[in-house]
């Protein structure tokens, strides 16, 4: 069934101005159902619904237990498969995550601090202490936080406990990009050209990049995930790029080391999984396309690449297996390569842990990575050899964010999750998540809420179930990027694969501005509306047989329904009548049919609009012809000049304030700096003009629209 999305554009009331819904077509009254609580409790403690065939043998002993030192979907991610591997598991989390699914689905759960992540989920210490406090015999980092610290790696050691991943000379050697980089020339292995070594300050940064040869790329020694990363075009980005590189990079790494390399313009970013022992054996998985990104984080990957044939796969695999057997490296792994329009690829760097995405590469070769790598920490020999690992079928996925889409492709959203329910009821469907309603998403941590995976026989196939899945994702309390992911995924150059890491930028040049309405699907999104309109009006007629004293909207008696539904900045007169569950409809001439169920308790609605099925979740404004006449007698609230102030577009913490009242700003200057989710982001003056006053200071957390600076 296709699903009726209205994106940025919003349904509102006659004469209420745009607010614009990140839902498909939403109704006003939130109705909660009793039924989709109960569905939801008993399916998400499995967190996924597994696609992937992986079999385990109970008599191969392995961990008693378990310490899992991550949060989040991750966490809950490596909690199913130890459960299915009989391993007992304990949770550590922060204050904020005491009532988090992860705490929940865990045997065990140590609180190692505060919500801060430098104080919790970085915290070393608290963490050795819950390890010895609760004898787990091994750890696994999940990714971020301390996954790829090689001193961690080195306290576990000292302790007697296994670290589930490399030994700390691969972490090391791999997590320090100037390292790996030299080391993949040894190996053979195609690499950027680019400067092998520390960048000392701005001033050598500048030196450097000139003689690459501009655009560079600056980025984190010890980064990964898109953090500490700056494309640089000239002498003034490149100051500017190494300085929010290496603040960015501190706080997420602890370690503001700088690299450069020569930016390659439209790549594609595919990826290789790799996988070995401590006997020496290596095989690579098979690769993933993850070439759709904003601010150089993924947001659509699928396993395998349209783009690869079978000699560039294999090239690209061999290379990256050579690359892990030169560091003797022993678990899942990735090493990441970019490639251009002629299939050659560069090596890009190489992540030491579980990557975000492995999801992909579980569902086309049935295997389970975290499976595979408590094995091999256990000291396993691989179980398959290179001739083993297929590809079977197609699997894409989607990283469904509490962010806002419409500002710069997702600015961070926080809130609380006043309705949740996954698609996991449709076939083909796997939703990694540790999230549930009621949960908080707060300015601390990521703010990804899910991964949300569907596989398929083909590409069309995982594509397809990919929409419904979308459609059928209930989300509600906070902003989130579906429509986003279901714009990307519809888009006509994304099917046929014609993708790079621009992607988003190209088709969207001047940012994503949701859905845009066809004649047809316009008229069908009115009609509906208007639909829904009327039958909440009917309901409400049957609750007044009981309760006489009201005063009902319309006339019980009223044959025809004379409705104003205003859709953009266009006002459209609707007609609609009923017959049953059937609404007959008439917009700006065209005549429909609306048939569905009408059961207005559900979240979701299935509805028939002259023979094409639409899933909708709907919000509805929608008036009468008299309110909509006294209503424009209503005031509408005066735009407010955002060039003389400087609002923050998210909630965040303030990094740096860089100016006082009576200071003279110019056009484009930095006001102040603010961070959210670990991202650090300018804030800069809309005209020149002398600052009045200012509303906030380095450390404070601030909301999105809180006024930070004003100008005269």
């Amino acid at each position: 069934m296709a699903g009726l999305w209205v994106g940025m554009a919003g349904l509102v009331a006659a004469g209420r101005r745009g607010r614009r819904w990140p839902q498909p077509l939403m109704r006003s009254v939130s109705l909660w159902s009793l039924k989709h609580v109960a569905l939801y409790s008993r399916q998400h403690l499995m967190v996924s619904r597994s696609l992937c065939s992986a079999g385990y043998d109970s008599n191969e002993k392995t961990f008693d237990k378990i310490l899992v030192a991550n949060r989040g979907e991750i966490a809950c991610r490596v909690i199913k498969t130890c459960k299915k591997m009989g391993i007992k598991t304990v949770a550590i989390h922060s204050d904020a995550d005491a009532s988090s699914v992860h705490v929940k689905m865990a045997d065990e759960a140590v609180c190692v601090g505060p919500a801060p992540t430098s104080k919790s989920y970085l915290n070393m210490d608290a963490i050795m202490e819950a390890i010895k406090k609760t004898s787990a015999q091994a750890v696994h980092p999940g990714y971020g936080f301390l996954s790829e610290n090689k001193e961690f790696a080195k306290c576990l050691a000292a302790e007697g406990v296994i670290f589930i991943g490399p030994d700390t000379h691969a972490i090391q050697a791999m997590g320090d990009k100037i390292e790996s980089k030299l080391l993949a020339k040894k190996a053979k292995v195609n690499t950027i050209p680019g400067f092998d070594g520390v960048v000392k300050d701005a001033d050598e940064a500048v030196r450097i990049a000139r003689e690459i040869g501009y655009p560079v790329m600056i980025k984190a020694s010890a980064g990964g995930g898109g953090k500490g990363m700056r494309i640089a075009w000239d002498d003034e980005e490149t100051r500017d790029g190494f300085r929010f590189s290496s603040q960015e990079a501190a706080s997420s790494f602890g370690d503001d080391r700088l690299l450069i390399e020569k930016f390659i313009d439209n790549p594609r970013h595919i990826e290789i999984q790799v996988l070995g022992d401590k006997h020496g054996n290596a095989v690579w998985l098979n690769e993933r396309e993850c070439s759709i990104q904003r601010r150089n984080q993924k947001v659509v990957e699928e396993a395998p690449s349209i783009f690869l044939d079978s000699k560039t796969r294999r090239a690209m695999g061999e290379q990256a297996v050579a690359l892990a057997k030169a560091v003797k490296y022993s678990s899942a792994g990735t090493v990441e390569f970019l490639v251009d329009s002629k299939k050659n690829f560069y090596f890009l760097e190489m992540n030491t842990r579980l990557q975000v995405e492995h999801p992909v590469t579980e569902c086309i070769t049935g295997l389970d990575l975290v499976q595979e790598m408590i094995r091999v920490a256990k000291g396993y020999p691989l179980r398959h050899k290179q001739a083993d690992i297929p590809i079977n079928g197609w699997a894409v996925e989607c990283r469904v964010y509490a962010e806002d889409p419409y500002k710069s492709f997702g600015l961070p959203s926080i809130g609380r999750l006043s309705q949740y329910q996954e698609p996991i009821h449709l076939p083909g469907v796997r939703v990694d998540s540790g999230i549930q309603p009621g949960s908080d998403i707060s300015i601390y941590y990521d703010p990804m809420i899910s991964k949300l995976i569907t596989y398929g026989s083909d590409r069309t196939e995982a594509l397809k179930r990919m929409e419904d899945a979308l459609d059928n994702y209930i989300i509600r309390g906070v902003t989130h990027n579906i429509a986003l992911l279901r714009e990307v995924i519809i888009n006509s150059r994304f099917i046929e694969g014609d993708i790079n890491t621009k992607f988003l930028s190209d088709v969207y040049p001047d940012g994503f501005k949701g859905h845009k309405l066809t004649e047809n699907e316009r008229n069908q999104l009115l009609a509906i509306a208007s639909s829904l309109f009327v039958a909440f009006q009917l309901r409400a007629q049957r609750f007044q047989e009981h309760e006489t004293s009201r005063v009902p909207i319309i006339k019980p008696q009223m044959a025809n329904w004379e409705l104003s539904v205003k859709l953009h900045d266009e006002v459209h007169t609707v007609i609609a009548s009923n017959s049953g569950p059937t609404f007959h409809v008439e917009v700006d001439g065209s005549k429909l049919n609306v048939t569905s169920t009408w059961n207005l308790a559900s979240p979701l609605l299935s509805v028939n609009v002259d023979g094409t099925q639409r899933t909708i979740q709907y919000q509805v404004h929608v008036l009468t012809k008299l309110a909509a006449e006294l209503n424009k007698f209503m005031l509408e609230k005066v735009a407010e000049d955002t060039s003389s102030i400087l609002r923050s577009p998210m909630p965040g913490m303030v990094v740096a304030v860089s100016v006082k009242p009576g200071d003279m700003v110019a056009e484009g200057q930095e006001i102040c700096v603010i961070e959210a989710m670990k991202m650090q982001n300018s804030m800069t003056a809309g005209k020149t003009g002398k600052v009045k006053s200012v509303h906030c200071k380095a450390g404070d957390t601030v909301g999105e629209g809180d006024l930070l600076v004003e100008l005269e």
